[in-house]
């Protein structure tokens, strides 16, 4: 049917055939849509306008008479639910406790309080412990290494801490 309104609105057919045609426009749904679908794309590819003259004026001096909105209303004070208030300043004072919690809660951890002076209790005796030097090398593959050591997953500031001194066993010379 769409090869017979093609050939239909090329005006190929003849009259008996155009009348049929025209009939089963009538009739069926899906043929009508097809004829307006073949002609808007022949408008298109003619650049034929489906508007009527002077439509883009128009509509522009509607649009111009129209009022510009730049805000939105303002809304009512009885549109905002009756706790609101109350909610807000439980919040605010929830905030505050919490943070006044953590910031003053005792720690575990925390240092004891100073305590009165105890008589001195004798250190047990230290055990003396050989150092072995090094050799000369030692130093600079350790600081080259420093990176891969235990001590760098520990938490704090000593994985950022830099070497800059050490202490040498060798004589100056």
């Amino acid at each position: 049917m769409k090869e017979k309104i093609s050939a239909l609105m090329d005006g190929e057919l003849e009259d008996r055939e155009a009348a049929g045609a025209i009939g089963t426009l009538q009739g069926d749904g899906d043929a009508r849509d097809a004829w307006r679908a073949y002609h808007l794309i022949g408008d298109a590819m003619r650049d034929t306008r489906a508007l009527s003259p002077g439509f883009a004026d128009r509509v522009a001096a509607r649009l111009a008479q129209e009022p510009t909105v730049l805000a939105p209303r303002r809304l009512k004070p009885e549109a905002r639910p009756w706790y609101a208030i109350p909610a807000a300043a439980a919040a605010g004072v929830a905030g505050v406790s919490l943070v006044g919690y953590l910031a003053f809660a005792p720690r575990p951890d925390a240092p004891a309080v100073a305590r009165a002076p105890q008589a001195p209790v004798a250190a047990p005796a230290q055990p003396q412990v050989a150092t072995v030097p090094l050799p000369s090398g030692a130093d600079d593959y350790i600081l080259a290494h420093q990176g891969f050591s235990p001590r760098v997953s520990l938490q704090g500031m000593a994985p950022y801490a830099r070497t800059v001194s050490s202490r040498s066993v060798e004589p100056r010379r």
